[in-house]
């Protein structure tokens, strides 16, 4: 009998494996995915074993796949409460997570909870509990002592980019999220930095450690260059060097958000379209500013590190760090927003003529010498429009894009990247076709109802 038990038991663990490898086969080939990195591989491996994991990976490695895969065949879609949670440093990143996790299609639920967004939507949206909750580690403290949701049967905890969590003080946060979790058997921790120590009160005992950190300061693809401003004052020179290299997808990095707003007020001034984005800015701000970037209807982007990590932004061809990285480890999360997946890209170092390069750097990079003043870049091919209506509403994409093509008498090729919230969506339009659109479409209905589309400012 035992001998029949034991194979029965193995059979079914053969069966589980090769379902749940069939299961994340089958998610790779719908996101056009041919093979997953080692890293991944690994990670996938390690999250599915019945021990804790900390993953050190770097910024744009594909971490939040290499956690996500391993959930789809520990979920049991007979358990109606929240089965793992995961906890992220910033609204932008739980949003992140949220957007990769729904393209997997998997038909789990999930929902997102985080500070800015108004609490009674998400306490309803928690009263049919998601398989996974991802949130920010203070409002998803806000449901737990509130009772939004019955964490009993979470099994799984994943703090992604948990160094980052500890840097913005969410100790105590964290510490008394864990302590609801009566139930948890697997902890999974990730950053893009070895520098941190794994804080006690997470509770991970004897983990798998996986460590591919290594890869992140030999960056193929990357030219690291100096910029030499003649004036203390570099925004002349930062204005120069965006005109020189033209339309491209550019970062823009400042220490301070003061200087965030200095610098994109006076590129803005200077006929250069940006966007500004740093964490003292209003959520439905910085939403607007990134969708604004992701769909082209700017090309420069300023920001303070907050834009280093945990951001769906697109391909970044340049960089400028027109203040220097406090240390080693920042100058290399903000360059890993360029020379992604065998992409080349250029890292410039805006130095004014007080300013040395900074001792971390082996060797001194080369001097970039602006040619010659050029005019500002031409504006956009895109702008955005804001139109008053959103999920909640039961407005989809499909929704918005049939509008544009059928009322606006637009073609497809006219009409770029969509996004839609809770309570209103943005689209992109060519240029020049929004004063026309506008006007087309003034007293038009979208699904039935009457709402704002105009420009966004």
């Amino acid at each position: 009998m035992k001998l029949i038990s034991l194979a029965f038991k193995n059979c079914c663990t053969f069966v589980t494996m090769q379902n749940s490898e069939n299961k994340i086969e089958k998610v790779l080939q719908k996101l056009g995915i041919e093979a997953l990195n080692e890293m991944q591989l690994a990670a996938i491996t390690a999250c599915k074993s019945e021990q804790d994991v900390v993953l050190l990976s770097p910024t744009g490695s594909g971490k939040t796949l290499a956690f996500l895969l391993p959930l789809l065949s520990s979920f049991d879609p007979t358990i109606t409460n929240v089965q793992a949670l995961i906890l992220a440093p910033s609204r932008e990143l739980a949003q992140q997570i949220e957007s990769v996790f729904k393209s997997l299609g998997s038909g789990f639920k999930v929902n997102c909870c985080y500070g800015g967004h108004p609490i009674n939507v998400e306490k309803k949206n928690l009263s049919e509990p998601p398989a996974l909750l991802i949130g920010t580690p203070g409002r998803i403290v806000d449901h737990l002592e509130r009772g939004s949701f019955d964490p009993r049967d979470v099994k799984t905890l994943i703090l992604d980019e948990f160094d980052k969590s500890l840097e913005f003080g969410f100790q105590e946060e964290m510490s008394t999220a864990i302590q609801f979790l009566h139930g948890l058997k697997k902890r999974i921790l990730t950053s893009a930095t070895e520098a941190v120590d794994i804080p006690a009160f997470a509770g991970v005992t004897s983990p798998i450690r996986l460590n591919y950190l290594g890869e992140s300061k030999q960056v193929q693809g990357l030219t690291i260059q100096v910029v030499r401003s003649p004036e203390k004052d570099k925004l002349d020179t930062l204005y120069s060097l965006i005109c020189h290299l033209g339309g491209h997808p550019t970062l823009v990095f400042c220490n301070f958000r003061e200087a965030v707003e200095r610098v994109g007020d006076y590129l803005a001034e200077n006929s250069i379209a940006n966007e500004m984005f740093h964490g003292g800015l209003e959520q439905r701000d910085r939403e607007r500013s990134l969708s604004k970037f992701r769909n082209g209807s700017c090309n420069v982007f300023v920001s303070t590190d907050l834009a280093a990590r945990g951001l769906d932004i697109p391909d970044i061809k340049y960089i400028i760090h027109y203040h220097l990285p406090v240390n080693e480890e920042a100058f290399i999360h903000r360059n890993g927003r360029t020379a992604r997946m065998k992409a080349e890209g250029t890292s410039f170092l805006l130095l004014n003529k007080d300013e040395e390069t900074p001792i971390y750097f082996k060797k001194e990079p080369d001097i970039f010498e602006i040619p010659v003043r050029v005019p500002a870049p031409a504006s956009p091919l895109w702008i955005t429009l804001y139109i008053g209506k959103g999920k909640k509403d039961k407005l989809s994409k499909m929704d918005i894009a049939g509008f544009l093509l059928k009322k606006g008498n637009l073609q497809k090729d006219e009409v770029g990247i969509i996004e839609v919230k809770d309570f209103f969506a943005y689209v992109a339009v060519k240029r020049e076709k929004v004063n026309e659109l506008l006007r087309t479409i003034r007293d038009e209905k979208i699904k039935g109802m009457k709402t704002k589309i105009e420009i966004s400012d």
